[in-house]
């Protein structure tokens, strides 16, 4: 069955940075497009970003354009999401989401638990 698990999450100051891993199985990673999406405390969910199956193409909500940065690696079945500058508002439950083609980011089907970002000084 399809599995993501999301690590890497934490606390860090204003300005830091993470590294967030989703390991994918259960399915064929290098054939789907992935996302990340996030919910802050007593806030819906937002789309944060997204990446096309072999990693080609990119897309990022405006709010952490510049500074977040998606990656995979279809060799160990590995999504990743660098952030960077991070802000107070970035503070969330970040979720690793599967998408639906090897195009579609934002069509989602299946996803992880979450990891715990928590941005304060």
């Amino acid at each position: 069955q399809v599995r993501l698990v999301e690590s890497g999450g934490g606390l860090a100051q204003p300005g830091g940075s993470l590294r967030l891993s989703c390991a994918a199985s259960g399915f064929t990673f290098s054939s789907y497009a992935m996302s990340w999406a996030r919910q802050a405390p007593g806030k819906g969910l937002e789309w944060v970003s997204g990446i096309y199956s072999d990693g080609s193409v990119t897309y990022y909500a405006d709010s952490v354009k510049g500074r977040f940065t998606i990656s995979r690696d279809n060799a160990k079945n590995t999504l990743y999401l660098q952030m960077n500058s991070l802000k107070p508002e970035d503070t969330a439950l970040y979720y690793c989401a599967k998408g639906t083609s090897p195009y579609e980011y934002y069509g989602l089907d299946y996803w992880g638990k979450g990891t715990l970002v928590t941005v304060s000084s």
